[in-house]
Order: structure tokens, then sequence, then C-alpha cells
């Protein structure tokens, strides 16, 4: 039924303007404005749709990746424009905030201005 279907994914905050200027400014995504809504223009053909949500709770667990080829750098990148690198109990991350498990890809999360959970993922 939906196999040629352009799926979208979607994602609530509860203030448009906070997303807006995370979004487009320390992490320098595209973002388009239209009927009260913001889009990610993501690489890929990836856009991703943001609404407000009054009576918004943040997930608690990660709702967007960013693929990066070199983590370090990316974390690096991301604390030079004032984002903070978040930190869980019971996961081994090193100094920067990666995790650099022996069974996956190295990772780093930092949080959105809303509190949803984003991360860079090191990727061959």
């Amino acid at each position: 039924m939906f196999a040629n279907t352009k799926a979208f994914s979607g994602f609530a905050v509860d203030d448009l303007q906070k997303a807006r200027d995370f979004y487009a400014g320390p992490l320098g995504i595209r973002v388009t404005d239209a009927a009260g809504l913001i889009t990610l223009q993501l690489a890929g053909d990836r856009d991703t749709l943001i609404y407000p949500k009054p009576d918004f709770t943040p997930a608690t667990y990660t709702i967007l990746n960013f693929p990066v080829g070199d983590i370090d750098a990316a974390v690096d990148e991301l604390v030079s424009r004032g984002i903070r690198l978040e930190r869980y109990d019971g996961f081994d991350q090193d100094e920067k905030g990666i995790l650099r498990a022996s069974d996956g890809p190295p990772i780093a999360w930092f949080t959105d201005p809303a509190g949803n959970i984003l991360s860079v993922v090191q990727v061959p």
C-alpha cells in the first residue's frame, strides 16, 4: 500500500521559534516555515517536520541521528557552537562524552531546546 509513498518523519517541541533557532543556527540545517510548522531540509531528501505541542514532554530516546565520518571532529564542533553533550549512567563515555563500545559505532548525544535527544554517530 505505501511501498511508493514518500513518507516523512516528524516530532514535537514546546517552542517552534527556539527549535528553528537551534536547528538553523548551531546545527546549520536549512529550515522552512509553513502553516505554523517548520521543516528540517535534511540531506538525502529526508525532510523532517517539527510541530508544536502545548503539553509537550520530550522523548526519553534518540529521535534524530546525524551520521558523521569523524565523531571527534563533530563533537568538537558541536561544543565550539555552545552545545553540551549528554552523559548517561551506565554508559562508559569518554572525556568528550563519546561512547566507544566494542559492539557498536562511536556515538554521542545532545539535546535540542525542547529536550529531545539527538546524536552524532560515526559511520564508515
